[in-house]
């Protein structure tokens, strides 16, 4: 139950971006959606409509920003921005997939899928570096809006690792615990004023989808 001391927020990936078919890592690369991700935002705007929040806040780069668009015209919210909910910059993997990494470094990429906190791309930005700005960034977004229905969208890889560090799970055990946030699926995490944490809900669809069909 949500009180005036706690804000709830309301955490969704952006949608599909063009990299997303071949599962390239766009960390700080500014790549816009496809009409796939176009039509996962409309999706979003169309389950905001019906469950309005008081705020939208959003990753600077431009496909979180574009995902947040439909969602703010039905709400008549104008988004805010928040530098620390950008991605992870992956260094040498950006715009690359983790197969093309693993064929030119093996032991590199297998020190990686084994503990990606200790073991970043060459060139990344320090993934426990990136947990706490997402963590801060969330808890600046809850002290804005106490008491507060807040949605937040922004990045796969950084909000895994923000949910690791609430929840108090090793942030090596990311890409285990939380294998994929599907595009523009919802989850729904309390954030108390006491810096408590829980996770009501993940990955839930804000619409429901036709059987059989995957989200890359």
């Amino acid at each position: 139950m949500t009180t005036p001391t706690s804000t709830t927020l309301l955490l969704a990936r952006h949608g599909q971006t063009i990299w997303h078919a071949e599962n390239r890592y766009a960390g700080v690369s500014d790549v816009p959606l496809t009409d796939t991700g176009r039509a996962q935002a409309e999706a979003l705007g169309r389950w905001a409509a019906g469950h309005p929040v008081d705020a939208i806040w959003t990753s600077p780069l431009s496909r979180a920003v574009v995902t947040a668009d439909p969602a703010c015209r039905a709400l008549g919210l104008t988004p805010r921005r928040e530098p620390g909910l950008r991605e992870c910059d992956f260094g040498v993997l950006e715009g690359r997939t983790l197969a093309e990494f693993a064929a030119e470094d093996p032991a590199a990429a297998e020190a990686y899928r084994a503990d990606p906190v200790a073991h970043p791309f060459p060139g990344a930005e320090d993934p426990a570096a990136a947990a706490r700005r997402g963590v801060a960034a969330l808890r600046r977004i809850a002290a804005a809006h106490p008491g507060g229905r807040v949605l937040v969208i922004a990045h796969n890889t950084l909000l895994r690792l923000v949910l690791c560090t609430l929840l108090s799970i090793p942030a090596r055990e990311y890409r285990r615990v939380f294998p994929r946030l599907r595009n523009t699926a919802l989850s729904e995490l309390r954030l108390d004023a006491d810096g408590s944490a829980a996770l009501l809900s993940l990955n839930v669809p804000c619409e429901p989808e036709p059987r059989g069909t995957t989200t890359p």
